[in-house]
């Protein structure tokens, strides 16, 4: 019974039809190399949740793909040409709408080639994964509020060099001067740290002790971003 239902319309007696259990047990495969990949990404790595999402359930996709058009050099080429647009569109998208279009082009194929079982099984067990990364909060990152950017505002007679690190050493587990920008018709300079706080809790007290040391002057404290047109 299931290899009637998992038979391509299009095969014939001479076609040799992948076995459901072979198909599993590469997606199993594959998705266990994702999680991998994943959480090796995720290593003191600034990342999003959408990024880490897709990179788990890319290996996945792949191997169907591979696994369909394998041996058909004419569906490879239009499979090669088809997923070549999905990275050069004309309106950029996060990893997740990208992945997503990879989920979509995948089960296309499959039903493409006449293997409606698989392409409904494929659906079904990637959608149900997707789900599943989501419900769990999987690529999230944790003590989001510990990650701030912080922009301090100088005298252009202030040396910044090394004026504030000790404040930041004292106050923040690593921090990055990410950008210097001239202000107020260039009699100021405003600097742009990435930092990542020891405690959440002593933003205010870590924000008084960089007053003491720009004059007074403007600072502001904000979450970091991540830029959404990630691919």
């Amino acid at each position: 019974m299931l290899e009637t239902i998992f038979r391509g319309l299009f095969d014939t007696d001479m076609t040799s039809v992948i076995s459901v259990t072979d198909f599993l047990l590469c997606i199993a495969v594959s998705l266990v190399i994702g999680l991998f990949l994943a959480f090796g990404y995720m290593y003191k790595t600034r990342y999003t949740k959408s990024f880490v999402i897709t990179l788990a359930l890319l290996p996945a996709v792949v191997c169907v793909v591979i696994m369909m058009v394998n041996g058909n050099v004419g569906a490879g080429v239009a499979v090669a040409g088809a997923f070549s647009l999905v990275r050069f569109r004309s309106v950029p998208g996060t990893a997740k709408e990208i992945g997503t279009l990879f989920l979509a082009m995948g089960a296309g194929l499959i039903a493409g080639m006449g293997y409606l079982g698989y392409a409904v099984l494929f659906a079904v067990v990637m959608c149900v994964v997707f789900l599943l990364y989501n419900r769990l909060d999987f690529g999230a990152r944790k003590n989001a509020a510990v990650y701030k950017t912080v922009r301090i505002t100088i005298p252009e007679d202030l040396d910044y060099t090394g004026v504030f690190e000790e404040v930041l050493d004292a106050y923040t587990v690593s921090y990055e001067l990410t950008s210097v920008k001239t202000t107020n018709m260039g009699s100021m300079f405003r600097l742009t740290y990435d930092v990542v706080l020891r405690d959440a809790d002593k933003e205010k007290e870590f924000i008084d002790k960089l007053r003491c040391r720009n004059g007074n002057l403007e600072i502001t404290v904000s979450k970091q971003t991540t830029a959404t047109t990630e691919l």
